[in-house]
C-alpha cells in the first residue's frame, strides 16, 4: 500500500509525481529522468529513483533522506545518491551515522556536494546543472539538461562512409546541443532567472509560488518565498511550455488561489499553469 497520496502529472512522455505544501512536505519526482527534487518524508513511490537533488536542508524538504537511503538498502537496491549543497554534507553524514547506530545497521549512501555552476551526470547524456537561489544559506535549484551532438548543416547529406572519412581527417562535423528539459527552483524569493538561458528555455518549470493574498507579501519576504506578484513578473520573462506551481500556503483556500492566479497572470501564461496539488490522486 502506498505511503502517500501523490499528485500525478503527465507531460508528453514524462511523469511528474509528488506532494508540495508549504511547511508540510515537498517532494517532486520524475521517474523517467531518474531524479527526485527534494525528498519530503520519502514516500514509498519515490524510493526506487536513484538520484535525489536536494535544494536545501529545511525539514519539510529533507526529513526523509535517511529513510530513503535505508529503505533502498532494505529492498536490496544500490545505495541512493543524494546531490546537495556542499555545506549540508557534514550534517547529513551525522544524521546518517546517528540513524545507523539507532537501527543497528550501517546505512549506505552516495553523497555528492555541489555549488552553483556545477554539473552532475545522471545518465550518459543527461546532466543536472546547479544554480543559486535565495532562500537559506547555500540553497540551490536544478535544471536537467539533455546533451546531444548535432551534425552541422553542411554535412547533413553525407553518407556514412563520407562522414567516417572526414572524422579520420580530424574534421569536426558536429556541434554540442543542450536541451533543457525541466527546471526546479525549490524554495526561493524572487530572482531574475531570465538571466540564465537554460532556465528560460526549459520545457517544464517547477516553481514555488507560496503566497497569494495582498496582506501576505510581508510573510513572503520574511520567509524568502515568492508572492504571486513576484511570480507573475518572473514567468512573463520566461518561455517555458509548462509551469507547475508548488509549495502553496495552507493559509489561502485553493479556490481563492485559482482565482488570484487567473487575475494576476496574462491569459497566455495562465493556460500554461498547473497547480501541483490540484492533481492529487486519492
Amino acid at each position: 500500500m502506498p505511503s502517500h497520496n501523490l499528485a500525478h502529472i503527465k507531460i508528453d512522455e514524462l511523469q511528474i509525481i509528488g506532494y508540495s505544501v508549504a511547511g508540510e512536505e515537498t517532494v517532486v519526482a520524475m521517474p523517467q529522468l531518474d531524479v527526485c527534487f527534494d525528498i519530503g518524508k520519502a514516500p514509498d513511490q519515490v524510493i526506487s529513483i536513484n538520484n535525489v537533488l536536494l535544494t536545501h536542508g529545511h525539514m519539510d524538504h529533507a526529513a526523509g533522506i535517511v529513510y530513503y537511503l535505508s529503505h533502498r538498502d532494505f529492498c536490496g537496491q544500490s545505495p541512493g545518491t543524494v546531490v546537495a549543497p556542499e555545506s549540508l554534507l557534514g550534517p547529513i553524514r551525522k544524521i546518517i551515522d546517528a540513524w545507523s547506530r539507532l537501527d543497528g545497521n550501517e546505512i549506505p549512501a552516495n553523497l555528492v556536494g555541489v555549488k552553483a555552476g556545477d554539473e552532475y551526470q545522471i545518465k550518459p547524456n543527461l546532466f543536472t546543472r546547479v544554480f543559486p537561489t535565495k532562500h537559506s544559506k547555500g540553497s540551490v535549484g536544478y535544471t536537467v539538461i539533455e546533451k546531444r551532438k548535432k551534425i552541422k548543416p553542411e554535412y547533413a547529406q553525407l553518407t556514412g562512409p563520407q562522414i567516417v572519412e572526414l572524422k579520420k581527417q580530424g574534421i569536426k562535423i558536429d556541434y554540442p546541443l543542450e536541451i533543457p528539459i525541466v527546471t526546479y527552483l525549490g524554495d526561493t524569493q524572487y530572482v531574475d532567472f531570465s538571466q540564465l538561458k537554460y532556465i528560460v528555455k526549459s520545457k517544464i518549470l517547477i516553481a514555488e509560488c507560496t503566497f497569494y493574498e495582498t496582506e501576505h507579501s510581508g510573510r513572503a519576504k520574511a520567509g524568502r518565498h515568492m508572492h504571486i506578484n513576484e511570480f507573475a513578473a518572473l514567468i512573463e520573462k520566461l518561455q517555458n511550455e509548462h509551469i507547475i506551481i508548488t509549495h502553496i500556503t495552507q493559509r489561502t483556500p485553493m479556490r481563492d488561489i485559482r482565482r488570484i492566479l487567473k487575475e494576476a497572470l496574462s491569459p497566455e501564461k495562465h493556460k500554461r499553469i498547473i497547480l501541483f496539488m490540484d492533481k492529487i490522486r486519492r
